[in-house]
């Protein structure tokens, strides 16, 4: 088991890795749109907030040797359903044609007051 850190995702705020690698697996920890270049940036519509926290996904798979398009599966924390078109076409821009298995959870709040916030599974890519 390999715990995976990179200064390009935002760093975990407690008792946790932001990703962790097992068989050939990376296990993403919750991601908020928080930018780790500018943690007091302004929150943005959910649409940047959607593309800020898959940026930030995107920098951990990476760390961890894999990419988008190798995404098996994410979870998406959505404080508001009536949200998910908006939420669902910045996922589309930022993934393409890559349709990983998803799943969509309506949530009272997240922290910080974001809108919405990812985990993810991924496979690591091949050598």
């Amino acid at each position: 088991m390999r715990h995976v850190h990179t200064p390009d995702a935002p760093r975990p705020a407690g008792h946790y890795s932001q990703a962790i690698v097992h068989s050939g697996v990376v296990y993403v920890a919750g991601q908020l749109p928080l930018d780790p270049t500018w943690p007091d940036a302004p929150h943005g519509t959910v649409e940047e907030q959607t593309r800020r926290v898959l940026r930030n996904v995107e920098a951990i798979l990476r760390a961890a040797g894999s990419d988008l398009d190798h995404l098996l599966t994410v979870t998406v924390y959505l404080t508001d359903v009536a949200h998910w078109p908006s939420v669902n076409a910045a996922y589309a821009e930022v993934l393409g044609s890559h349709r990983p298995a998803r799943t969509v959870v309506p949530v009272a709040a997240l922290h910080h007051g974001y809108l919405v916030e990812m985990t993810a599974t991924a496979a690591v890519k091949a050598d």
